[in-house]
């Protein structure tokens, strides 16, 4: 696969001008871009519309996670978008996750519905707080299960959990991972953090990365380096 088409850029800010910003600056060195809570709530579907019109994949992470019904109709407006990716939580449950790939499949061909299984800024204790007994990777697992058994076509995981997840569920579904950072880059919010190369390395699919390029001095150049890395 072509490094441009494994690396998806987060344009987590608040205007579609920032956003626009970005995409123009990193130029042809990503062709994916992930629109997230932030700039969604910012600056609504038009934002989408406007970067799939302009020929870049989008990578809607807005994690749906409510009833069925509720969860199905969300998925289908965001297939009408023309979205490539979107997210829903698979602690939401077998009956949701159907819904939601049941919500893409009439609406987009080829849309893939991914569900999120533990987010890259937990980790075993954080579990332990919110009830959970099991540690992270347990819990990636029983979750990635979950989802590609009601129909998901990838999850969202740290590549610290990718290895155990291609050992047990093979090559045939997509695994996104966040919670990239460049070697020397600080981890922010993340927690389970690798680099471009360990991510690929461990069996990612696709990786996002946002502030280390989109902060960058020259975010085209912080885009390239990654892409070496991938390669």
């Amino acid at each position: 696969m072509d490094p441009r088409q494994r690396l998806i850029v987060a344009l987590d800010v608040s205007t579609a001008a920032a956003a626009r910003k970005i995409v123009a600056a990193v130029g042809d060195s990503a062709h994916a871009y992930k629109v997230g809570m932030q700039l969604y709530t910012a600056e609504g579907p038009s934002i989408v519309r406007e970067l799939v019109g302009s020929g870049r994949r989008v990578f809607l992470d807005l994690k749906y996670h409510d009833i069925p019904n509720t969860v199905a109709a969300a998925v289908r407006e965001a297939a009408q978008l023309g979205v490539s990716m979107l997210t829903v939580h698979a602690s939401g449950g077998g009956k949701m996750l159907r819904a939601a790939v049941e919500g893409a499949q009439p609406a987009r061909a080829g849309l893939l519905v991914l569900a999120v299984t533990v987010l890259t800024s937990l980790d075993d204790v954080d579990l332990g707080k919110i009830g959970l007994r099991e540690g992270v990777l347990d819990q990636v697992l029983r979750l990635t299960a979950l989802a590609l058994s009601n129909g998901c076509q990838g999850v969202v995981a740290s590549a610290q959990e990718a290895v155990p997840l291609r050992q047990e569920f093979g090559l045939d579904f997509t695994i996104v991972t966040p919670g990239v950072r460049a070697a020397g880059s600080g981890p922010h919010d993340q927690v389970r953090i690798v680099t471009p190369a360990e991510a690929i390395a461990a069996g990612a699919s696709h990786i996002v990365v946002g502030r280390p390029i989109t902060e960058a001095s020259d975010p085209a150049a912080e885009a390239r380096a990654i892409l070496a890395q991938i390669g």
